[in-house]
């Protein structure tokens, strides 16, 4: 027997925290990033959403829907067409790491901007990250602007959003990890970078690192930059020029 169709509001609460948390699912939206996440976590794809005319991956349950209802559930500024209702990660919200972690950790301290932490998440994949560690106060990396930003990396590295980051952070150091702050006090060594099992901090543009985590930290990095033409640089730029020197 066919399962009734859910009301297209029901795909529209994945845009919100609450949503997600009740459903444990969130929406995924674009033919790159469908196809990226059916390639890394196919069995997390629980349905397909689709304008008529489109192709979706074969081997998951489709809802077609016409443009005008698929606009009522996008979060996009020019919907594709087609989206992926997807399973959240197992214990995203929990201020546990599953063992071994990896080797390389970013951590991100209360950065706001959805935009700037989707682009991170999909550098740390892309630079061979295992993980991102986030505050409560970040932004939601499952919320529309994070996941299209991610464009599909969302699931390719291990993701916790928690109030206990530094908790997490400092179990890590406890084991062994060098913990490495992003400051503009620090020094701009790359050798600073060069450990088996890596933590990178990175806080927000307007106030930096917390006091407490900077004083976690094992060592401050900068990145040189002429600061009489500009104070400093956007987060996302930084992290990934500091997660590019650091597997160099």
């Amino acid at each position: 027997m066919n399962q009734p169709l859910k009301p297209l509001k029901w795909y529209k609460t994945l845009s919100t925290g609450a949503g997600r948390r009740e459903t444990g699912c969130f929406l995924l939206e674009g033919f790159k990033a469908v196809s990226q996440v059916v390639l890394v976590k196919p069995e997390a794809v629980a349905e397909i959403v689709a304008v008529e005319g489109c192709q979706p991956p074969d081997g998951y349950p489709v809802r077609m829907v016409n443009r005008a209802q698929f606009e009522q559930i996008s979060a996009a500024r020019t919907p594709q067409g087609i989206a992926a209702v997807v399973e959240l990660p197992e214990g995203v919200y929990s201020s546990r790491l599953p063992q071994p972690p990896g080797n390389k950790v970013l951590l991100l301290e209360d950065v706001q901007d959805p935009g700037n932490v989707g682009t991170l998440i999909r550098t740390a994949a892309a630079f061979g990250f295992s993980g991102v560690i986030l505050s409560a106060k970040c932004a939601d990396p499952f919320s529309p602007k994070c996941v299209q930003s991610a464009a599909g990396s969302v699931l390719s590295v291990l993701l916790r959003r928690t109030e206990k980051y530094l908790d997490l952070a400092a179990g890590l150091k406890n084991s062994g990890w060098s913990l490495v702050a992003t400051a503009l006090d620090g020094q701009s060594d790359t050798a600073l970078l060069k450990s088996d099992r890596l933590v990178i901090a990175m806080g927000s543009e307007a106030s930096g690192l917390s006091k407490p985590c900077l004083e976690l930290a094992d060592c401050r990095f900068t990145i040189p930059i002429d600061r009489c033409n500009a104070e400093s640089l956007n987060v996302a730029v930084s992290g990934g020029i500091v997660m590019w020197l650091a597997g160099i």
